[in-house]
């Protein structure tokens, strides 16, 4: 009876031994290869967007330097235009003036076809001040070469419109908005990449993976879009 039971034993230690060498040894967690691949794209494809995160912050501050810059110009355009109608109106009044003098017969009849002469030549400073306002508010490329009046740096022709830089502006104002979005849907990949690097279960890694691409992609798309409305192709 004891001889059967040692037997018995024998056989049963036989058996867990064979079972220990047949099982996997226990994967060691820093040596996971699935763990490994999954914190390899997600250091690939945050290093990616976070370029792209760089690049776009560097051309909306490019281009916001651009808008202040803008808005000055357009400030001192609207006070040249102004300038020019104070001149304009000042002369009409003297216009006016003469003309009133003559028809209401306050002057002697040598002196009138004097101040009528003058008057004719106020007319042509106000049509003078007209064109020099119209090619102010459109632009010297708007009016054509025959209403060139004004000069810039000594020539003419190189007037840019008030109405030119408003569109500009508002092209750049645009453009800031989706520049603002872009760094929005960058960020957050950013984060859900961080926490997908965290996480254990394969799952959850694919499932942040995920959510890093597609806010990349979008913060990609909307920088894209934001330098083309900005010009730059």
């Amino acid at each position: 009876m004891s001889e059967a039971t040692e037997s018995a034993k024998e056989e049963t230690a036989k058996d867990a031994t064979q079972d220990e060498a047949g099982a996997a040894p226990p994967v060691d967690p820093d040596n996971d290869p699935v763990k490994k691949r999954y914190e390899m794209t997600f250091g690939f494809v945050i290093a990616l967007f976070a370029a792209v995160l760089a690049l776009n912050e560097l051309a909306a501050g490019k281009y916001g330097d651009d808008e202040l810059q803008l808005n000055t110009e357009k400030t001192s355009a609207y006070l040249w235009y102004q300038s020019k109608g104070i001149k304009s109106t000042l002369v009409e009044g003297q216009r006016d003036l003469l003309r009133a003098l003559v028809e209401g017969g306050a002057v002697g009849g040598d002196k009138a076809p004097v101040l009528q002469k003058q008057a004719a030549a106020l007319d042509q400073r106000i049509a003078r001040y007209e064109k020099e306002k119209d090619e102010i508010l459109r632009g010297s490329e708007a009016v054509g070469k025959d209403n060139w009046r004004q000069e810039v740096d000594g020539e003419l022709g190189k007037v840019v419109g008030v109405k030119s830089i408003e569109g500009k502006l508002e092209r750049l104002g645009r453009a800031g908005d989706r520049f603002d979005l872009a760094t929005l849907f960058l960020q957050l990949g950013l984060v859900l990449g961080a926490i997908g690097i965290l996480m254990s279960q394969e799952k959850m890694k694919r499932l942040f993976l995920g959510g890093l691409a597609a806010m990349g992609i979008a913060g990609t798309v909307c920088s894209s879009l934001a330098l083309h409305m900005a010009g730059l192709f």
